[in-house]
């Protein structure tokens, strides 16, 4: 009975460690509501990952950098990490504003107000994938209109300040 008794509990750390491991394995995304909480009680870099449904590099990047370990761990420590669909017709309070997403019914592909204020370009169009960086002061420091494979992504997360 006693070694059974043991063989259960070993059973049971396995499982627990294995539970975490595989938690600590994906990125912890919040919304743009749980930053603003977040960015109240510690300030912190933010990383921004804008996508739609439709975008095929966006699902790469999710299958393929957004997997590796040393993104992951690097995000987690160092960031607050946004994703936020491009097209979500969600009502966003941050800030003290409202943010809505103004094209719904005019645009075939409509983008929230929110990526177009932080991933707009001049003279160019909005476009997928869109990676938004912010420093400690909630500023942009860095933007990115491409995909990043795993190695790209880790040099765009450890280089900035």
């Amino acid at each position: 009975m006693h070694l059974k008794n043991i063989t259960y509990i070993l059973l049971f750390y396995l499982f627990t460690q294995s539970l975490t491991a595989q938690q600590n394995n994906s990125i912890n995304w919040i919304t743009f509501q749980q930053l603003e909480d977040s960015l109240s009680v510690k300030p912190k870099k933010v990383f921004i990952d804008f996508y739609a449904d439709w975008c095929i590099y966006c699902k790469k990047m999710e299958k393929v950098a957004f997997k590796d370990a040393k993104v992951v761990a690097k995000l987690n420590a160092d960031y607050y990490a946004v994703k936020m669909n491009a097209e979500s017709s969600d009502t966003i309070f941050f800030g003290g504003d409202t943010f809505i997403n103004k094209q719904i019914g005019k645009k075939r592909n409509p983008t929230h107000d929110i990526p177009l204020l932080l991933a707009s370009r001049n003279n160019k169009n909005f476009s997928l994938p869109a990676i938004v960086i912010l420093d400690e002061d909630f500023k942009i420091s860095a933007r990115y209109f491409e995909y990043l494979d795993r190695k790209k992504m880790l040099k765009v997360i450890s280089q900035e300040k």
